[in-house]
């Protein structure tokens, strides 16, 4: 009985290309190895994608803008927002906080901030900058806007490094001693700290109410505590000439005492009559 064999059939897509059933082992280990080869590098730059993306996205709830003179800019302006946001882009060249409820500027807020040129946190409820609040934009900060906020009390530590143009105005500054001292020791441009205009002063009937201090050059704002400092040298030099005066006064008293005992004593001895002295001689020895 002569046999017949089937020939084989390959089932196969519409425009694939035939493999033939004789394809060496190898040719099949190469395909499977690419294909994990091509999945790890779609998952590697996926990633890098991702974090790409979480590094220069706009933070939340603000509108981001890249300028055509590059930089980008992020605008988060009347947001009701009560903390600055800590996800701005860490290549924002331009940052916008106006009209918010700002009361405080922390330590280090914008140290991630490497390239910001310009912030405008005015119009806000800010009361107290931190020490450090400006960290890190030394470099790079032109101009800060602090324009009508409630700043009283000048810090130094928080400008520590800026050397940027400010806007200081409409802020109820409190001008007193500790604020003379402080101006100094910033290396803000001299123009910024014109902006800050006395609304209180210590001491309050020095005349510099409603002036900006660094146009009344004339003004000694530490004039008083001068005066206080004379005053307790005196008083201490009082003190201690007091103390001299009643030592003294006590040891004359003292050495008053001791001679009126010893006078007692000396009377208290027998009188001895000498031979040849009168009565006069005899009573004046006793008196003496």
């Amino acid at each position: 009985k002569s046999s017949t064999s089937s020939p084989s059939i390959n089932y196969m897509l519409p425009g694939a290309c035939p493999v033939p059933d004789t394809m060496p082992m190898a040719a099949g280990w190469l395909l499977r190895h690419s294909v994990v080869m091509c999945l790890l590098l779609h998952s590697l730059v996926l990633m890098t994608c991702c974090f790409h993306h979480a590094a220069t996205s706009c933070s939340k709830n603000c509108y981001c803008s890249e300028s055509e003179a590059g930089g980008k800019t992020v605008r988060c302006s009347n947001l009701q927002l009560t903390e600055i946001p800590d996800d701005l882009p860490n290549d924002t060249r331009r940052v916008y906080l106006d009209f918010n409820l700002f009361t405080a500027v922390p330590a280090n807020a914008f140290a991630g901030l490497p390239y910001l040129a310009t912030l405008d946190l005015s119009h806000n409820e800010l009361a107290q900058l931190e020490p450090g609040a400006f960290r890190g934009l030394g470099n790079t900060l032109q101009f800060l806007d602090l324009s009508s906020n409630k700043l009283k009390n000048f810090i130094p530590e928080a400008f520590e490094g800026l050397r940027a143009q400010a806007n200081l105005t409409n802020n109820p500054w409190h001008c007193d001693c500790s604020l003379q001292l402080a101006l100094p020791r910033v290396d803000l441009e001299a123009a910024s700290l014109a902006g800050i205009v006395c609304q209180t002063s210590d001491p309050a009937d020095i005349g510099v109410e409603g002036l900006a201090f660094l146009l009344a050059p004339e003004i000694d704002l530490c004039v008083i505590m001068k005066k206080t400092t004379d005053v307790a040298m005196l008083v201490t030099m009082f003190g201690w000439f007091s103390m001299v005066i009643s030592y003294l006064v006590y040891y004359v008293r003292a050495n008053q005492e001791d001679a009126r005992r010893h006078l007692e004593y000396l009377k208290s001895l027998p009188q001895v009559s000498i031979p040849g002295k009168s009565e006069e001689s005899s009573t004046i020895s006793t008196v003496v």
